[in-house]
């Protein structure tokens, strides 16, 4: 079995692979500090409760926008599945598409992943709108090619800075208040961080198709892209696998088999 691991700026995604399908998938807070000897006890338990051993995985690739975690967890690959890990990004691990962007280096290994899981999915041109600790729109060409993008604040950080920045406002779920004009302090933020970002999400979205000049597909993904779905008239899919799906194929471009 395959261990794809997609380590976020607040999660850190893990997902397994039986080569036929996706046996199961959790999610731990990222820290650089966890070592391979945390990880594997955690991940033995999880995968236990899914009817699965982590003696049986035999491969594993890596995708990370926090360097500083990626030594404990290629440990955690040597160690404990016994596979030196396929990481994207070193030298040598094919992506498999072209990087249409002035610094091609710059691409952040997270977005790329994304571009390649889009479009074995859905084809191109498409947007991937990926909701994290920043919200990324990223642009796949027709022929696969990672193409450029948009890169903002999330929605979770946007409303930590109000509440560290505006003393009397406090911290407020992220959910659909019923209405746009808030009666109560909390309604008010809750409009202006659920509607703001559905009116930012599809202005971009109209912006980007505009200036692209062909039709195209909208995907998201990412783990506060849930909360919107059904919200946005623009996204033709809400895909929670983009990612994994991403770096299963990267595995087979680099002569992976399971």
């Amino acid at each position: 079995m395959l261990l794809a691991v997609d380590v976020g700026n607040t999660n850190t995604k893990f997902a397994v692979h039986d080569g036929q399908a996706w046996r199961g998938q959790w999610r731990a807070s990222t820290d650089a500090r966890r070592t391979a000897d945390e990880y594997a006890p955690w991940l033995t338990q999880v995968m236990a409760l899914s009817g699965l051993n982590l003696e049986h995985v035999t491969a594993c690739i890596i995708s990370t926008v926090v360097p500083q975690a990626l030594f404990n967890l290629r440990n955690l690959s040597r160690r404990y599945v016994g596979a030196e890990p396929l990481v994207i990004g070193e030298d040598g691990v094919k992506i498999g598409i072209e990087v249409r962007i002035d610094k091609p280096r710059e691409a952040g290994a997270d977005r790329l992943v994304n571009a390649v899981g889009a479009y074995i999915e859905y084809g191109g041109p498409a947007i991937v709108i990926d909701s994290g600790t920043a919200t990324t729109f990223d642009i796949v060409g027709a022929d696969g090619a990672f193409e450029g993008g948009i890169i903002l604040p999330g929605i979770n950080l946007s409303l930590q800075a109000l509440h560290d920045a505006a003393a009397r406002l406090p911290r407020v779920e992220i959910r659909d208040p019923g209405r746009v004009i808030g009666r109560d302090t909390v309604s008010a933020m809750q409009s202006g961080i659920y509607w703001g970002s559905i009116e930012m999400i599809e202005g971009l979205c109209r912006r980007i198709k505009a200036e692209y000049g062909a039709p195209m597909k909208t995907i998201a993904t990412g783990g506060v892209a849930s909360i919107f779905e059904g919200a946005f008239p623009s996204i033709d899919h809400f895909d929670q696998d983009l990612t994994s799906r991403g770096l299963l194929e990267i595995f087979k471009r680099n002569g992976g088999a399971l």
